[in-house]
């Protein structure tokens, strides 16, 4: 499946993102993502960056579940599919990290990326959008700069 600008965009406005795995006893597991991006217009890619769990849960069951929102708009996605762990060794590591080390630069040191083939993407959005149709993305902007305290 193809990654359409708007979810691209999203993406690049997020600034964390959530990846949702599961053991091999089906126990879920939910762990935060600070450097990530698309990728060919049909992946996502991610540092691996103290991430053991994901790790071994995507070793177990490839099958998984991002989700990213821009937090102003309150607008985002849910993605699922098919990761798979690309370390070092791997002759796609340097082109995939050629990407992600523009984001973490020598910050923070990995020594894998997942790389998510898209299967399903949807649109998340801020109960707002839905209780109420005349919210405009400006309102929402507005709403959470005050709540987070924001000035700019």
């Amino acid at each position: 499946m193809k990654l359409s600008e708007a979810v691209k965009s999203s993406i690049s406005n997020s600034v964390l993102c959530w990846l949702a795995t599961t053991d091999n006893q089906g126990q879920p597991n939910v762990s935060p993502k600070e450097i990530f991006a698309d990728f060919r217009n049909e992946y996502i890619i991610i540092a691996n960056i103290a991430s053991p769990k994901t790790v071994k849960n995507i070793a177990t069951n490839p099958k998984v579940c991002l989700s990213f929102i821009d937090i102003l708009i309150q607008k985002g996605y849910q993605v699922k599919g098919t990761a798979e762990i690309i370390d070092k060794e791997n002759r796609d590591f340097e082109e995939l990290n050629k990407v992600l080390f523009k984001m973490a630069g020598d910050k923070f040191p990995y020594a894998s990326i997942t790389r998510i083939q898209v299967e399903q993407v949807k649109p998340i959005l801020a109960p707002s959008y839905l209780l109420y149709p005349e919210t405009k993305e400006s309102d929402q902007i507005e709403n959470a700069k005050k709540q987070y305290g924001l000035t700019r």
